[in-house]
């Protein structure tokens, strides 16, 4: 029965799964070779991409707490009048 699990969760039979990916492997490895590609270059370009998009993300929330601020410029000075003027009708 582990037996099954085993080999459903590779694939198929350990060691076949095992040749079929060196083979692959290999083959990408030549190919990124042609094409001058390092290993280190796409660690360095995955590292580039997720410190863009961290940077986004908080530019973002920098863009948010600014627009926030000026709406609370007119909104919140505008709240209190009319809560000092509706306390005044109301005879609060």
């Amino acid at each position: 029965m582990a037996n099954g699990a085993f080999n459903r969760f590779f694939g198929g039979p350990p060691g076949w799964v095992i040749v079929r990916l060196a083979v692959i492997s290999l083959i990408v490895g030549l190919i990124f070779s042609a094409l001058g590609i390092s290993p280190l270059d796409i660690v360095r370009n995955f590292e580039r991409i997720l410190r863009g998009i961290w940077n986004l993300g908080f530019e973002a929330l920098a863009d948010l707490f600014r627009y926030f601020l000026l709406g609370a410029v007119v909104v919140v000075p505008v709240w209190l009048v009319m809560r000092l003027t509706k306390v005044g009708k109301n005879g609060e």
